[in-house]
């Protein structure tokens, strides 16, 4: 073996090295894979479902509306849909979600429909002394509302930014419904006056459940 051999045995053998670390550092720490387990994301995610969550999101953006989010709290990870944003006031009434006095159609459910609550039913006024989202928390729910532990449940709550591990952005299993999980939907605010403001959110939703 001459120099010239062993120059490139090493330039390829860096190469490989550099190609797990580079394999290492994004599996570590911007993407994971996470299998649904449940039934509490019905129908947007069905059990057995392999989804990819990007877990650089957290911790340079703020979380939307509708986005699907991996949520972990104690020794516990769920998947959830973020509902309520900081500073927001959240309640149903007749299968409609309220924020803000503002109305909104949540046309990803199907058939699914929600239970009557009003905010302070969730979160009491030591918790939520403004009778708003407490700065850094969010609402979450499952899209299965007859089955699903989220922040309606006192014991479960409000989830803090920190116990919000990562974005779902595709779904990568079952074959036949690989895809971006992205929202494109019309979305509908029905104002006490009495008018709508018609306003499309490019969310993460799938296509297909549309």
């Amino acid at each position: 073996m001459d120099l010239r051999d062993i120059k490139e045995f090493f330039r390829d053998f860096m190469g490989y090295i550099i190609t797990a670390a580079v394999i290492i550092v994004i599996f570590t720490f911007i993407i994971s894979f996470h299998p649904i387990a449940g039934n509490s994301m019905t129908p947007s995610l069905q059990e057995g479902d392999i989804v990819i969550v990007n877990k650089f999101y957290p911790n340079f953006f703020d979380f939307k509306h509708f986005q699907i989010v991996i949520v972990k709290k104690e020794s516990k990870t769920y998947i959830k849909r973020v509902i309520g944003l900081p500073g927001e006031k959240v309640s149903y009434f007749n299968n409609l979600l309220t924020i803000d006095g503002n109305h909104f159609k949540e046309p990803f459910l199907g058939d699914v429909t929600t239970d009557d609550f009003n905010f302070e039913d969730i979160c009491d006024i030591d918790k939520c002394p403004d009778g708003v989202i407490p700065e850094d928390y969010y609402l979450v729910l499952g899209d299965n509302r007859n089955d699903s532990n989220d922040s309606r449940n006192k014991k479960f709550g409000l989830v803090h930014k920190n116990e919000i591990k990562g974005l779902v952005i595709l779904r990568m299993w079952p074959i036949n419904s690989l895809g971006k999980i992205w929202l494109k939907n019309r979305i509908f605010f029905e104002k006490k006056c009495s008018f709508f403001i018609e306003n499309y959110l490019y969310w993460s939703y799938n296509k297909k459940q549309i």
